[in-house]
């Protein structure tokens, strides 16, 4: 980035004082952000760019002669269709990535939780090449091809019927093999939105939000993304050999079984070893990564091969030799990682934040936890096709592997008892919400006549359930010990347990209940990878569902892929760069700026903030509404986004920072202070002048020009209220006093 500025000392008085606008995950139109109907674009692109209203028409400029600016960036993240349902089959990886970045503030440690985390994205990497290779390779070319009454009437399966085992498994092996194409080209895919700003030289902030998008993440995710590739492949090989080392321990097989374990093993110690993948510049990492790679597609060919010519006969077999265990190896190894991200996290935690960190590992069971679902999904639901069309009463074996079936039922154990638990807190809470909601609501409106007591309960119920965000973390806390718990109950399928069985000889619950209730729980899951289509269609074509779903999306895609490669690109690797660069552009032609922020956009621009250079920030103000900087940020990434951040934000601009927030807000809330009554005054703290309520709605009566009261906003942003305005007013007063 190219530093226009030359100095700190600004030419006074500035030429015109710009409110650079930053909207939140609603993905609204340049006229929407702008609040007037005519825009036109100044800078960037179609993805990231900056519009002001057009010269000559009516109310081009804000209060007291503002010049409004907009920056659109919600395309970004999302923009196209293709790229939002791509977040969507991709959010395992995302939220597996996003678990890295909650770490805990403390220091201790912080190598090894790197190093599980890491470790935990190569198991996803593994069990989704595992999940395609249960279904091509398992259910398809073991049991199906070698069964006449499976492929009776299956022309698209016949045509391999009944050849060589090993013919149809080296054959088949091309579809796990596309798969695992296909999530390396959209990993690696020219990313033209993020390519078209390059980031500048790293520096030497200390405050950790102030890195994000300071560095050229590409060549740290290449790293990554060959060691996963080399992972997907050798998870493959290792399928294949697994199977064939049932029967025949000959050199060729031997050999290759040791190659793919020390590849394997390799690219386990390469992503712990993250100093060495981490650095900006490492030709040698570069290089060894690389070789990873290669080695793994020199050696699939080469299993291929020896699958497809040894001579020796393949076993009997229900299933693919070996491959239950397998998959349940990898489910164990998941627990394991999920419980030392646990145990670290929790050492690492301060004493006067008690929930620091939490969200790590509860987040990384969430991945997991989906990550085995959708897997298991594929193969049972697969394994369900296969049955339903047999066309004779005759049945073949093609039941998934016990692994599956434990994880299914664990799942859906999860979920049902999660939902009961949220019902269990929704109700115990609700007294609690409704009794801060009804005080909140006297405060407000304290003379509010009879006729208004509907409108009054409808503001209290309001309040209440915009608190219930407050309850979130404890109910996905007990959703991620329950989902390990599930992990923990695949072991027995190692064992030979039958879920069905077992729980019927251990409980007095019938067998055929079981059963019913895992076929129940597999519809259960391809209910809610529905769910996530249609949310991410509804996502990308309506903004006002956007809203609520956005945040996951623009929240999940704003951290750099650290921990997992596949996951989606990082926006703000372009996006906060290209903010730094347009107000440092625009103060050093002589303008002030009024950054105004909504929602997600304040996180843009408190990161943007921390990275302004020397100077800049002398004419610079900062208003954010909406805003999850405490509530949400500083709860989930405590190691980026705490309190000295926060102030630290507030010094670059000479505080000059007004936030405003809603208690009908469900996401956005206060920074440092919600000055209820009976907080202390700090009249010498200068962050004790930052947050200023605002009363939502402004009246609970129709006003003489309208038929109905007025609106209650909650998140929705507020750039047309009076108080907005008003505060748009003060900073743009405060910048002009003082010169900048």
């Amino acid at each position: 980035m190219s530093d226009t500025s030359g100095s700190s000392s600004w030419p006074a008085p500035p030429g015109e004082v710009v409110e650079l606008r930053v909207h939140g995950v609603s993905g609204a139109a340049a006229e929407s952000v702008l609040d007037r109907p005519h825009a036109y674009q100044v800078a960037g692109d179609d993805s990231g760019g900056f519009y002001r209203p057009r010269p000559g028409y009516p109310d081009s400029t804000g209060p007291d002669g503002v010049v409004p600016e907009a920056y659109r960036w919600s395309d970004l993240p999302s923009g196209t269709a293709v790229r939002t349902l791509t977040l969507v089959f991709m959010l395992p990886f995302m939220l597996c990535n996003v678990a890295l970045w909650m770490r805990p503030s403390g220091t201790t440690g912080e190598r090894s939780v790197k190093a599980f985390g890491r470790a935990l994205g190569l198991t996803l990497t593994a069990l989704y090449v595992l999940s395609i290779v249960g279904v091509a390779l398992d259910l398809v070319a073991w049991r199906c091809m070698g069964s006449p009454v499976c492929l009776a009437d299956r022309d698209w399966l016949s045509w391999l019927g009944e050849r060589p085992v090993g013919l149809r498994l080296a054959v088949l092996s091309l579809v796990p093999v596309a798969a695992l194409g296909a999530i390396w080209w959209l990993g690696a895919r020219p990313a033209k939105p993020f390519a078209a700003f390059r980031p500048p030289p790293p520096g030497d902030d200390a405050h950790r939000l102030g890195a994000i998008g300071q560095w050229d993440a590409g060549p740290f995710v290449g790293r990554l993304r060959s060691v996963h590739v080399a992972v997907g492949f050798g998870t493959l090989d290792a399928s294949l050999l697994a199977a064939r080392m049932s029967t025949d321990s000959s050199a060729p097989v031997v050999a290759l079984a040791v190659l793919v374990g020390v590849l394997l093993v390799a690219c386990l110690a390469v992503v712990c070893a993250h100093p060495m993948i981490d650095r900006p510049v490492a030709p040698g990492a570069d290089r060894i990564t690389r070789g990873l790679r290669t080695a793994a597609c020199v050696l699939t060919p080469l299993v291929l091969a020896v699958i497809l010519v040894d001579p020796a006969p393949w076993p009997q077999h229900d299933g693919l030799p070996r491959y239950g265990a397998t998959v349940a190896g990898i489910f164990v190894a998941q627990t394991a990682l999920l419980a030392a991200i646990a145990i670290f996290t929790m050492v690492q935690r301060q004493p006067r934040r008690p929930s620091s960190g939490r969200g790590m590992a509860t987040t990384a069971a969430v991945a997991t936890g989906l990550a085995v679902a959708f897997s298991s999904e594929l193969v049972y639901r697969f394994a369900d096709v296969l049955d339903r069309q047999a066309p004779t009463a005759e049945q073949i074996e093609t039941s998934p592997p016990l692994a599956y079936k434990w994880a299914i039922f664990g799942f859906v154990v999860a979920v049902v008892s999660s939902l009961a638990a949220a019902g269990v807190v929704t109700l115990a809470s609700r007294p609690a919400r409704m009794r801060a909601g009804a005080a909140i609501v006297a405060r407000d409106f304290p003379d509010a006549p009879p006729e208004a007591a509907p409108r009054l309960r409808q503001v209290q119920r309001t309040i209440a359930r915009a608190r219930f965000t407050d309850r979130l973390e404890s109910l996905a806390m007990v959703y991620a010990a329950l989902v390990a718990v599930g992990f923990a109950t695949t072991i027995l399928g190692l064992m030979g347990e039958h879920p069905a069985e077992l729980i019927d000889s251990a409980l007095p619950i019938p067998g055929e209940f079981v059963t019913f209730f895992i076929g129940l729980g597999s519809y259960v899951i391809g209910g809610i990878l529905l769910a996530l289509l249609i949310g991410g269609i509804f996502a990308y074509r309506t903004a006002e569902f956007r809203r609520y779903v956005g945040v996951i999306w623009d929240l999940g895609t704003f951290w750099p892929r650290a921990a997992h490669p596949f996951a989606p690109a990082c926006y703000a690797e372009r996006a906060v760069p290209e903010l730094t660069k347009r107000i440092t552009y625009l103060v050093g032609r002589g303008d002030a700026v009024l950054l105004s922020g909504h929602s997600h956009g304040s996180v843009l621009l408190a990161a943007t903030v921390l990275q302004l250079p020397d100077g800049v920030g002398e004419r610079v103000a900062l208003l954010t509404y909406g805003s999850p900087l405490h509530r949400l940020y500083s709860r989930l990434f405590p190691a980026y986004v705490d309190d000295d951040v926060l102030r630290e934000v507030g010094k670059r601009v000479g505080w000059r920072w007004i936030n405003l927030w809603r208690d009908t807000d469900h996401i956005g809330g206060w920074v440092f202070s919600p000055h209820r009554p009976g907080d202390p005054d700090r009249p010498h703290d200068p962050a004790w002048a930052v947050d200023r309520r605002l009363v939502d709605p402004n009246g609970v009566v129709a006003p003489p020009s309208d038929s109905v009261p007025p609106q209650i906003h909650g998140h929705w942003p507020c750039e047309s209220d009076e108080r907005f305005v008003a505060a748009v007013r003060e900073l743009t007063g405060r910048l002009r006093a003082g010169g900048g």
